[in-house]
């Protein structure tokens, strides 16, 4: 959308705006109080309409209130951060500004570790609340705080305790977080209004989501498939002892093998990418020996980074799942297996186009001056990465040889849509041996055969269709009659589409690997995560196709 010409039609298009942001809160309340009257076991007054209105307007101004709060409790850094990022992203989407707070986050996403509590916050109405207990961390040891617990007061040993209440939830963490082995008490108020001191003992907090795991499937036959699945390929830079994403996922395949899988399926489906070293180190562990990918420097030769060690750890049959945000180390992995011919790849028409390489340069470095402090880091581009049959995986991603149908794939997504991003271009290839592995053509075929013919593939193709057309629909009705008809039409249309959220997949089972138990049923909140996690694999009509593939490679 264009900017306003005046301040008339800027004014016009918030009247505009707010106006449907009450709208929709407004119709939504309304179902919310039909559906209410429907039950017969409960007795409830409605609101009138005046009532309900006034709730609505009353919602949306709070939401802005809170939003413009915000906004004026930005400090300079703050805005200083955004001037330097509005300028960065003009060189390329993916050269960013980090200040301290932000690398340090960044760190902890990528090591999957930090000194905490083990808790996670959020900002809501001047408070600080806990939103999620860690399992396994130093609050989910000690008990006592929980979920929805508002925090008053933090104490450091020897300290006297800080009032938080109104404070930005970034300068809360700074004083929550912690060397291990130090104490913090926290003052909070639990939800029925009770306050309570709880002192707890900072500890490094593990986020176990972060990391690779694995499941077993097994089929109708009891024939038993590996699946991984793999978030990003993390890595923690500063600690050689830390957790590896390659390391991982050797060893789950270590202990797939043990368990007797005749195939594996890798799962980088919605996986950023994250370490390179890593990447060119797991896709070591599928082949023999040779080159995973190409990096290139602006006036300097091609390098070749390559699977040095003679030797799988896997040789089987080997399927990768990718999708439209898959990008990156994932497009590396990929793309690599791929010009092997070493695993069929599997999922959206393309990956999502990311062929950059990008480094941390901390500012303090370049400045001789040590008595100044912490000016935060650039993530710099310093090269672009090419498939090893030369092609830049940049804006054109890596292609599935099998396509599966998704919702999103009629709406554009992808590094090709993101603001001033490199052009695509080719090098030579490297020197590699491209008929080691062959997949027979019959797999493609068959696969592709079942996928024609799967009654929830058609049905998934069917709601990408109807999505884009909602997408493209850019008017909006403003008033409650005009809206509730077009909300009643969609709800209509979508209703053939909700059995995509009850599917239930017949011919295979899912199941933890058993010495991974052990450690789920430490804990409850590991229980439930686990019993979620396999409740979502075997309705996934993908993973589905995904071992019917490893079935018909073997």
């Amino acid at each position: 959308m264009p900017y306003a010409k005046n301040d008339k039609e800027l004014k016009d298009r918030w009247r505009t705006y707010l106006k449907y942001s009450v709208l929709t809160k407004l119709y939504a309340d309304q179902l919310a109080q039909e559906k209410a009257q429907e039950k017969s076991d409960t007795v409830f007054t409605p609101k009138p309409f005046d009532t309900l209105e006034y709730n609505a307007r009353k919602s949306v101004l709070k939401t802005h209130r809170d939003y413009y709060t915000r906004l004026k409790r930005l400090e300079r850094k703050d805005r200083l951060s955004m001037y330097i990022n509005s300028i960065t992203a003009v060189y390329d989407p993916h050269t960013n500004y980090f200040p301290p707070a932000d690398k340090e986050n960044f760190d902890i996403q990528m090591s999957g570790q930090l000194e905490g509590i083990g808790a996670q916050l959020q900002e809501k109405d001047g408070y600080i609340k806990i939103t999620n207990i860690i399992p396994g961390g130093p609050s989910s040891l000690q008990g006592d705080l929980q979920a929805n617990d508002l925090i008053l007061k933090v104490k450091q040993e020897g300290e006297e305790a800080v009032n938080i209440v109104d404070w930005r939830i970034d300068d809360a963490v700074k004083i929550i977080r912690g060397k291990k082995g130090t104490k913090v008490t926290l003052t909070v108020r639990k939800p029925d209004g009770a306050e309570q001191d709880i002192t707890i003992t900072r500890d490094v907090v593990i986020l176990e989501e972060t990391y690779a795991k694995s499941l077993l499937l097994n089929d109708k036959d009891n024939v038993k498939t590996g699946y991984i699945y793999l978030p990003s390929f993390y890595a923690d830079f500063r600690n050689p002892r830390g957790r590896f994403s390659w390391k991982d996922v050797k060893a789950e395949v270590e202990k797939l093998k043990t368990a007797g899988v005749k195939g594996i399926i890798l799962d980088l489906r919605n996986n950023g990418g994250g370490s390179l070293d890593d990447v060119v180190k797991m896709g070591g562990l599928f082949i023999d020996e040779g080159p995973i990918v190409q990096v290139k420097e602006k006036g300097r030769k091609p390098q070749v980074l390559a699977d040095r060690y003679a030797g799988a750890e896997w040789d089987g049959a080997l399927v990768i799942m990718i999708n439209e945000f898959s990008a990156s180390a994932s497009e590396i992995m990929a793309a690599a297996m791929q010009d092997y011919g070493r695993a069929v790849i599997v999922g959206s028409s393309s990956s999502h186009g990311k062929g950059t390489v990008q480094r941390f340069l901390n500012l303090n470095q370049t400045i001789r001056n040590k008595n100044i402090p912490d000016l935060g880091s650039i993530k710099l581009t310093i090269q672009k990465f090419y498939r090893i049959n030369g092609d830049a995986t940049q804006l054109k991603g890596v292609s599935s040889d099998i396509l599966l149908p998704d919702n999103y794939m009629y709406i554009k997504t992808g590094e090709k849509e993101q603001d001033y991003p490199m052009a695509w271009d080719q090098i030579e290839s490297a020197s590699y041996d491209s008929k080691s592995y062959q997949v027979k053509k019959s797999v493609f075929e068959t696969s592709n055969a079942r996928v024609q013919s799967n009654e929830t593939f058609k049905l998934i193709e069917e709601n990408a269709r109807r999505w884009e057309k909602q997408r493209e629909s850019r008017k909006y009705p403003l008033s409650i009659a005009k809206y509730a008809l077009q909300e009643e039409k969609q709800k209509a249309e979508g209703e053939k589409f909700e059995i995509l959220n009850k599917l239930e997949i017949s011919g295979f089972e899912v199941s933890n690997i058993p010495s991974d138990l052990e450690k789920i049923k430490t804990e409850e909140s590991r229980v439930k995560i686990n019993k979620d996690w396999i409740k979502n694999i075997a309705k996934d009509p993908y993973v589905y196709e995904a071992l019917q593939i490893i079935e018909d490679l073997n």
